[in-house]
């Protein structure tokens, strides 16, 4: 275990570092794509609207990027993106795609919790699931503050607070009409099947969290896929995700 309870880290990086074929097949999917799709369901940036309409020479900290393709997309719309991931796997697999695409951008082995930046160096901080999930928010949000200039935006997307009291503990089961887990409390979520640990927050801890660290929240997009969507991913089925949001995006600034 590693000291200050970051045990989870290496656990997390070395189950994506396993992962690498099927990560190489996503990541070739998201580096081709001419738009940016989001979520489990690949939801167009068009629907969404999760980026800012200006990104152009924006200094941008992606954290938790794996195989980068979101800085990519961001790279090609003139932004200066920086991805950070604590798997050394991922980030081969992401410099790969760079030479196959020659789309250069610094990436850095580090986790969400330790970013090696200065104070106020990026005009925007996303994460799509990334550190969203798989860093603790408790750790993570107050350096994702520290690394926004004033005015700067946070935008990350994970699973929604109602998708996590529904899906089951077995692997590979999606989640039901049943709340099967409280709400209170949440935080650290393990399953018996999976070696990973993600986190989850209700939201009112997420807006504690985020106004206690400088932010002031802009919005919250639940999102719903197009009629008929479907996911590689287990854990839902488009039927639920039609009721339901099984995703949701926080945006914010980073206050004056």
């Amino acid at each position: 275990m590693e000291a200050g309870g970051f045990d989870y880290i290496s656990v997390n990086a070395e189950a994506w570092d396993n992962r690498h074929d099927d990560q190489l097949a996503a990541a070739r999917r998201g580096w081709s794509a001419t738009e940016a799709t989001w979520g489990i369901f690949a939801v167009p940036e068009r629907t969404v609207r999760l980026l800012p309409d200006d990104l152009d020479g924006k200094a941008v900290l992606e954290l938790g990027c794996g195989t980068a393709y979101v800085s990519a997309w961001l790279a090609r719309r003139g932004a200066a993106p920086v991805g950070v991931d604590p798997s050394a796997g991922q980030l081969g697999i992401a410099r790969q795609f760079q030479d196959e695409f020659g789309l250069a951008f610094p990436l850095v082995r580090a986790s969400g919790e330790h970013v090696p930046f200065a104070d106020a160096t990026f005009d925007l901080v996303i994460s799509e699931y990334g550190a969203a999930i798989w860093a603790d928010p408790h750790r993570w949000i107050p350096e994702a503050s520290r690394v926004l200039r004033p005015g700067g935006a946070l935008i990350f997307l994970g699973n929604s607070t109602l998708l996590m009291l529904c899906v089951p503990d077995e692997d590979g089961q999606p989640a039901t009409a049943q709340l099967l887990r409280p709400q209170f409390g949440m935080h650290r979520f393990e399953w018996p099947d999976d070696p990973t640990i993600e986190f989850h927050l209700s939201h009112g801890d997420w807006i504690r969290l985020l106004r206690a660290n400088g932010f002031e929240i802009h919005d919250l997009i639940e999102i719903r896929p197009s009629p008929g969507a479907t996911t590689r991913f287990a854990f839902v089925d488009g039927g639920w995700a039609d009721r339901w949001p099984c995703e949701e995006v926080w945006r914010a600034r980073r206050a004056d």
